[in-house]
């Protein structure tokens, strides 16, 4: 028998199965990894599609104001 080992947190590690994985792990791992990028692609497309400028030119003027308000205050 082995000795038992730790990870960093003190929890142990069971040891490692040397079988391969099954066809449903691996059809449900590379669902759930397209299913993430399809996501991530959604996410950004809409996030360009709905992009508004002027948004980004409000934050601008209300970093530019707090930047005038610290050096008046001098902190």
């Amino acid at each position: 028998m082995s000795p038992v080992q730790f990870d960093s947190f003190g929890e142990p590690i069971l040891p490692a199965s040397d079988k391969e994985p099954t066809t449903a792990s691996r059809v449900a791992l590379r669902s759930g990894v397209g299913l993430f990028w399809v996501m991530v692609l959604a996410i950004v497309a809409a996030r360009a599609a709905y992009f508004d400028p002027s948004l980004s030119e409000k934050v601008a003027s209300v970093a530019s104001l707090f930047g005038h308000l610290r050096t008046v205050v001098g902190v």
